[in-house]
């Protein structure tokens, strides 16, 4: 926690610091310096994508070839070093997108400095500046209250709780707080790394590229991988030194051969290069990702919970009509006087203030202040003449059965905003609006983002659910969302009848889309009742009345516009506020996730077929059928090169759980065949007494190469003409390597035994057709099983 309230030093006091004040404490390093919050440096780039363990391993065995080899077998080298120089690339271009976005984005205190008040980077703020405080900003140091007018600061960020807390002048405030209503002004106490919130905040925005399910699940793999890469690598050893013609060398490179190619080194790389990629892309269309692992958690999202306001609707609001209910009263000039009350107004009493001019005379200066809380529903204020006023709700502020609510009930169908104002009958407290008495309509016309209807179908026509979530009436919510053509719209529900059992929610919010006069508790509540049913839930937001939700939900999407505590907590930042780009962002999360899957299965087949291989190499005490060079062709052709291009190409498919086993269903058996056929092929060779061992070789590699071929050809379904011209043209490479002299050279491809030539062919083709049936059974097992699930629940 924070120190008690530190008296101001002397020369400082509520009207702020003079430049050289300021000067004189950035001198002495009394600097809000901290961290910038959305990246890592360039030198931890460079050092996470060189030193890895799996480069470790590849250098290793470069130098052992390097060393006892020939060099044309450490080919596998050179591709390593292009993978990381792709991946440093790939992630500076990301970082250069982060920091450019996250300057626009970030929220800009505004601080008292020589008589005036200016707006500053967070990272400029010094030691004792006074910095202006109002409703849905965040508190970005610690500090100590100078003035309050009505401030209440919500703490639920740091503490967990939720209700809000009056603050006044002595109070102390902590970072990571932020303004539920009123305001105020502050002074900073501590400043940069002193601040209570500042390692959380470093923590939670850092640019990561591990903390996912899908890289934990990769991480998991890899690691059973490296320990087996130890015991079949001594077995390799040991083999090749009893069968090889060139002694230690010739059994170092054997071993090499097997042990390199089960490492799937450019998956790991691949996985980071299409985060980085997808960041970009965001980027691009104003889109921030504060935290790259909610591309994966958009790729996973069924439920969309939307905020009418600011989502829906634009920000902006006109008055569309002022019914007076009590003759008697001053209507105008009590609207036009609650418009100056507020000195940081939102959409609706702006909207007021531009129709109700403010009033003349002293009888409306202002005594007290009661601001907009999203718990009361209600705002007001105390004029020295004219008492006390209200602006609100007119179903909380009035009674139920009041004929008024009909009136509003009419209005709210149409999808307008209706306000009371109200008269006071005593001071401003939280139950000032008990016996209030009505004295106005206001009608407020709000105006509908034009792109809100398109991004609804899209989500329908995706499968995810759309919940319409706004503390406003739920007939305007209702009929705002029928205007934009939701399907459930037309019976919306008051959250005031909503039962706080979770199941009991839950059900309620699986039957029904629209939802009115939701707290920011319920909204909360709404989020864990959706995800208790396994939902992945993305809360979209932007005012303080979200945040709790925000930070609950799986992912986080705030406006540009939005509060600073909104942008705060999202980890997706709409720098445009357009509606529009929600899609572009859950189908760039699908094509990442959907990608990496794909390419997942092409390297862990060649994991498995390589180990298996080598354990069947190492038993049988044959020469190793392939030089290191022989599986760097092979890979690069049926693995490297297209993974690259299916990683970022289109996938619109939505992810699933259960990556890791799904994954591995198909490698295990994919590997099983390619290693069986190539196996075969070699050995069926060696029993050919009219070859050598280097032809024996070509035609293992021959039958690897077709086998791994079809894998790529049933990675990459469905076609498109891309993807068919980038599988012919890796065929074509591999013929060019096969037949052109200097490449077979280069490469030690020697095609000319007929009697090999046959075994390869068919035994490839042989396998081409395992995989295939294969594939076509696991489809119809995979479609039988939701059948026969649908069967047995219907009987």
């Amino acid at each position: 926690m924070i120190d008690a309230a530190v008296p101001p030093p002397a020369e400082t006091s509520a009207s702020g610091l003079t430049a050289a004040q300021v000067a004189e404490r950035v001198a002495r390093g009394d600097v809000n310096d901290v961290p910038a919050r959305s990246s890592r440096s360039t030198r931890d780039i460079i050092r996470g994508n060189v030193f890895t363990r799996f480069n470790a391993i590849i250098g290793t065995l470069f130098v052992l070839i390097m060393v006892f080899g020939a060099p044309q077998d450490g080919l596998f080298g050179l591709v390593i070093v292009a993978n990381t120089a792709i991946g440093i690339i790939q992630e500076l271009r990301a970082k250069k997108t982060l920091d450019a976005l996250a300057v626009v984005g970030e929220a800009k205190p505004r601080v008292r400095r020589d008589g005036r008040i200016a707006e500053v980077s967070p990272r400029d703020l010094v030691l004792d500046d006074v910095c202006d405080i109002g409703s849905g900003e965040q508190v970005v140091v610690d500090g100590v209250v100078v003035e309050a007018d009505g401030l209440e600061l919500d703490e639920s960020l740091l503490t967990g709780e939720s209700d809000p807390v009056h603050k006044h002048p002595g109070d102390p405030v902590m970072s990571g707080s932020f303004v539920a209503a009123g305001n105020g002004a502050f002074r900073a106490t501590k400043v940069g790394a002193d601040a209570y919130a500042a390692k959380l905040a470093e923590e939670a925005s850092r640019f990561t590229l591990t903390r996912s399910e899908l890289k934990t699940g990769l991480d998991v793999i890899l690691k059973y991988v490296t320990w087996l890469m130890v015991p079949v690598g001594i077995l390799l050893l040991i083999s090749q030194l009893r069968t090889s013609d060139d002694g230690f060398p010739g059994a170092v490179t054997g071993m090499v051969a097997g042990v390199v190619t089960m490492v799937p080194e450019g998956l790991m790389l691949l996985t980071s290069v299409a985060f980085a990629v997808g960041v970009v892309r965001l980027g691009r269309k104003q889109c921030l990702v504060q935290e790259l692992p909610a591309i994966e958690g958009l790729a996973r999202v069924d439920v969309v919970c939307l905020d009418k306001t600011g989502t829906l609707t634009e920000g902006g609001m006109d008055v569309g009509e002022i019914r007076t209910l009590a003759p008697d009263l001053p209507v105008k000039e009590a609207l036009g006087a609650l418009g100056t009350s507020d000195p940081r107004p939102n959409a609706s009493l702006q909207a007021i203030i531009d129709a109700c001019p403010a009033p003349d005379g002293s009888g409306w200066r202002v005594t007290g202040v009661e601001p907009f809380s999203s718990a009361r529903k209600w705002s007001g204020a105390t004029f020295a003449d004219e008492g006390s006023w209200l602006l609100g709700a007119p179903d909380v502020l009035l009674p139920q059965g009041d004929p008024v609510l009909a009136e509003v009930d009419e209005l709210g169908a149409q999808g307008l905003r209706v306000l009371l104002l109200a008269k006071a009958s005593g001071p401003l407290t939280d139950q000032a609006g008990e016996g209030a008495a009505p004295a106005a309509l206001v009608v407020l016309e709000q105006r509908l983002r034009p792109d809100a209807g398109n991004t609804l179908k899209y989500f329908a026509g995706q499968q995810v659910a759309t919940k319409v979530i706004s503390g406003d009436n739920a007939l305007s919510v209702g009929a705002v969302a029928g205007k934009l053509g939701l399907a459930g719209a037309d019976h919306p529900v008051d959250a005031r009848t909503l039962p706080e059992d979770r199941g009991e929610l839950a059900r309620v919010l699986e039957d029904n889309t629209v939802f009115g006069r939701v707290t920011p508790q319920q909204k909360r509540a709404m989020v864990a009742a959706l995800q208790s049913k396994g939902h992945t839930v993305a809360m979209t937001g932007d005012g303080v009345n979200d945040v709790l939700a925000l930070k609950d939900s799986d992912i986080g999407v705030a406006m540009g516009s939005g509060s600073a505590a909104s942008r705060a907590v999202a980890q997706i930042v709409l720098l445009d506020n357009k509606f529009a780009t929600l899609p572009s962002v859950v189908g760039e999360g699908r094509r990442v996730i959907g990608n990496i899957e794909r390419v997942a299965n092409l390297f862990l087949s060649k994991t498995v077929y390589s180990l298996l291989l080598s354990l069947l190499i190492g038993v049988a005490s044959l020469p190793f059928p392939f030089l290191p060079r022989h599986l760097t062709l092979i890979g690069t052709l049926t693995i490297g090169t297209p993974a690259f291009f299916l990683a970022l190409g289109p996938n619109t498919e939505r992810a699933r759980p259960g990556f890791v086993p799904r994954v591995l269903r198909f490698a295990i058996p994919a590997g099983i065949i390619a290693a069986g056929c190539t196996f075969l092929t070699y050995w069926l060779a060696r029993l050919n007494h009219s070859s050598n061992l280097d032809q024996d070789r070509t035609a293992a590699t021959i039958t690897l190469f077709m086998v791994a071929m079809w894998i790529l050809a049933i990675v990459a379904r469905p076609y498109t003409w891309w993807k068919i011209a980038l599988i012919a043209a890796m065929g074509c490479g591999y013929l060019l390597a096969l037949w052109v002299p200097f490449l077979s050279d280069f490469f030690a491809l020697y095609p000319d035994n007929l009697p090999n030539w046959g075994i390869a062919v068919g035994t490839g083709v042989a396998g081409m057709f395992i995989l295939e049936l294969g594939w076509h059974v696991s489809g119809w097992l995979q479609r039988r099983q939701p059948a026969a699930a649908g069967a047995a629940a219907g009987a």
